[in-house]
């Protein structure tokens, strides 16, 4: 028993780990020990060189046109510059300013306006695509008379809604039988620009549908009904991408406003971008438009970022 308890100690002063002891002494390369670790091969090593070479061109442009944009925007809503003379450091004066000013709010409410209004797109847009999923005759010609507001300019269409709502011999002036000042009246303005700004955006989430539609065959759908899947469930992706592209497209409205009212009258239809514009181009007010445009940034972003991850958590 002695030599035993010698031998052990001996073991351990010597560095050795006794016998049966797992956590002592070098790991056989056989056992449950660490592993050395893999290095790469050279091809694996060529194709993580390659693709980081296709994505660095991709990578230094986005850097430059979106992402110096969005700092030196942060940067120029800290200082008051008219674009011509040296530019002054006032800090928050610009935010403090904005969060003051009526014309924010008015133009603030006017884009939720713009939101709630806009969200009937998908749903219009979503009806007139199951009417032209058909195999009929004639059906294509049909689809390209839809498909046509998609493709026309927002200056085209601004000028054909102001004849449309001229009062004098405008075509709505013709139907009622008396004319309305629709563009001219501050309660009826941004209704009616949001109308105009409709017919456009229906065509387009019209073609999302309508190519959501034609990928689904009757294999798919027959699966899909399968595992418990309804008619709205098969289109969610399309309804998704939809809603986003129509939400961005009401926060970011300018030209619509800027031909049928240049944000009037007296500033009842302005809504941010044009406020934006506005004082930048009207007043030489650089740093206070770039205040404008952070809000409006971080608005969008909001509104992305949650999105993206109700998006996650479905798919999850």
């Amino acid at each position: 028993m002695r030599q035993a308890v010698t031998h052990s100690v001996a073991q351990r002063v010597d560095g050795a780990a006794p016998p049966g002891d797992a956590s002592g002494g070098v790991p056989h390369a056989s056992g449950r020990g660490i592993q050395p670790r893999r290095r790469a091969s050279p091809t694996a090593r060529r194709q993580r060189r390659a693709a980081c070479l296709f994505l660095a061109p991709a990578c230094i442009m986005f850097a430059v046109y979106v992402i110096w944009p969005i700092l030196s925007t942060l940067r120029l809503s800290l200082y008051n510059w008219d674009g011509m003379s040296d530019s002054s450091f006032i800090g928050l004066a610009n935010y403090i300013e904005l969060f003051q000013s009526p014309t924010f709010y008015t133009a603030l409410r006017n884009n939720v306006i713009w939101l709630v209004l806009f969200l009937l797109a998908p749903p219009m847009g979503l009806a007139i695509a199951l009417y032209l999923n058909q195999a009929v005759g004639g059906i294509r010609i049909v689809k390209s008379l839809f498909f046509a507001p998609f493709v026309l300019s927002g200056v085209v269409v601004g000028l054909i809604y102001s004849w449309f709502y001229d009062p004098t011999f405008g075509l709505l002036a013709m139907i009622l039988g008396h004319g309305i000042p629709v563009l001219g009246d501050a309660r009826y303005a941004t209704p009616g620009i949001i109308f105009a700004a409709l017919w456009p955006q229906t065509a387009y989430c019209m073609i999302l549908y309508l190519t959501g539609l034609t990928t689904l065959n009757s294999e798919q759908i027959e699966a899909a009904r399968m595992e418990g899947a309804k008619g709205w469930t098969m289109l969610w992706p399309v309804t998704f991408m939809a809603v986003v592209v129509t939400v961005i497209g009401a926060l970011r409205s300018f030209d619509l406003i800027s031909v049928m009212t240049g944000g009037g009258p007296f500033e009842s239809s302005t809504v941010l971008a044009y406020y934006m514009y506005d004082q930048a181009i009207k007043y030489y007010r650089l740093g206070y438009s770039a205040a404008i445009a952070v809000v409006l940034f971080a608005i969008m972003l909001l509104y992305i970022v949650y999105h993206l991850r109700r998006l996650l958590r479905s798919e999850h």
